[in-house]
């Protein structure tokens, strides 16, 4: 398994979850195969062990794999395909909460502001 984080790319554990979401997808990762332990591929990569918890959890809430305890994180024998339109509308999201708490709103508050985005669009047509 060959993982390349870009320095200059998106968060690191994006592109973590990213690569290995393709993986699976095109099968490269095939069902029911164990990820490799997250502090293992955290030292092969250079990267906090919490970045690559971060994506193994991403890629657990998207329904690719699971937490198998002391079998470690397996890839999920009822993977369901992910459309690259709501892996970048998640991508999206993501990004929305970063820049929400960067700048100190409240879930509330960015809810609200996309929802306004959401009422301009409305009134523009489209």
């Amino acid at each position: 398994m060959m993982i390349r984080i870009n320095p200059s790319g998106p968060p690191p554990y994006v592109q973590i979850s990213d690569q290995l979401t393709a993986m699976i997808q095109s099968g490269a990762l095939p069902r029911g195969s164990r990820l490799p332990a997250i502090r293992h591929l955290a030292n092969d990569l250079g990267v906090a062990i919490n970045t690559v918890g971060r994506a193994y959890k991403a890629l657990e809430a998207a329904g690719l794999v699971s937490a198998a305890g002391r079998r470690g994180t397996v890839v999920e024998p009822t993977v369901h395909a992910v459309s690259p339109d709501e892996t970048a509308l998640t991508d999206s999201a993501e990004r929305l909460a970063l820049e929400a708490r960067h700048r100190g709103l409240s879930v509330d508050n960015a809810i609200s502001q996309l929802r306004a985005a959401f009422g301009r669009l409305d009134l523009e047509g489209t």
